[in-house]
């Protein structure tokens, strides 16, 4: 019973939000994409750079030299939590949303460069590198920013529209902000889950595979 009311509550959340949710999407595979351009208009001397902080960071892994587990969920936890945060705050300020569309490419741009400078460097080895190490977390990750930047967006119009629309919209602002704070405690639990993948899976494979390749 309360698989199918989380599953309509879900379905109804997508359904009244889908233009937001499209535009958001869209330009989170931009940033993408944007990312992975930048890649190839970067100079060798630069990918040289790049590729040996890369290749020492590979040596460090493959010592075991990650730091402790615990100190990388810390920091993956807390990363994301201000990155997130950051969007939910704008969503208040009823002025920030073009800022978090801007937050929100630049961390597609993130991906898309990470990604990029891997396939770009190593082949199928650094597409196989990034599909172990950056894809587990960031199934859980992406959909969170997605989400937090919809919500906010939305809230943040919400607001403009009482305040400059005020007839013939009802906005009763403290369950809407209780409504707006409870997503974002749900946002963090999944963070948490997303963080300890980073943290105690991520490594391993990463582990894993740099062994293998550099056989």
């Amino acid at each position: 019973m309360r698989k199918k009311f989380y599953t309509s509550y879900i379905t109804r959340h997508i359904q009244t939000y889908s233009p937001i949710y499209s535009f958001i999407m869209v330009l989170f595979v931009m940033g993408i994409i944007f990312g992975a351009v930048i890649v190839n208009s970067l100079s060798i001397a630069q990918k040289e750079d790049l590729f040996y902080y890369l290749n020492h960071f590979f040596g460090q892994v493959a010592d075991g030299k990650t730091g402790k587990a615990e100190d990388l969920l810390k920091l993956s936890f807390f990363h994301n939590v201000k990155f997130t945060g950051l969007m939910w705050v704008l969503g208040i300020s009823i002025i920030g949303f073009p800022l978090i569309l801007i937050l929100l490419f630049l961390k597609g741009v993130v991906v898309g460069f990470s990604v990029g400078f891997l396939v770009n460097q190593m082949g199928w080895n650094g597409l196989l590198l990034a599909f172990v190490t950056l894809l587990p977390q960031n199934l859980l990750f992406i959909p969170v920013y997605i989400f937090i930047a919809v919500i906010s967006i939305a809230f943040s119009i919400k607001l403009i529209r009482k305040i400059f629309i005020r007839q013939g919209f009802s906005f009763h602002f403290v369950p809407e902000f209780a409504r707006y704070f409870l997503s974002f405690v749900a946002a963090m639990a999944v963070i948490t889950l997303a963080a300890s993948i980073e943290a105690f899976i991520a490594p391993v494979l990463m582990k894993s595979i740099i062994a293998s390749i550099t056989k």
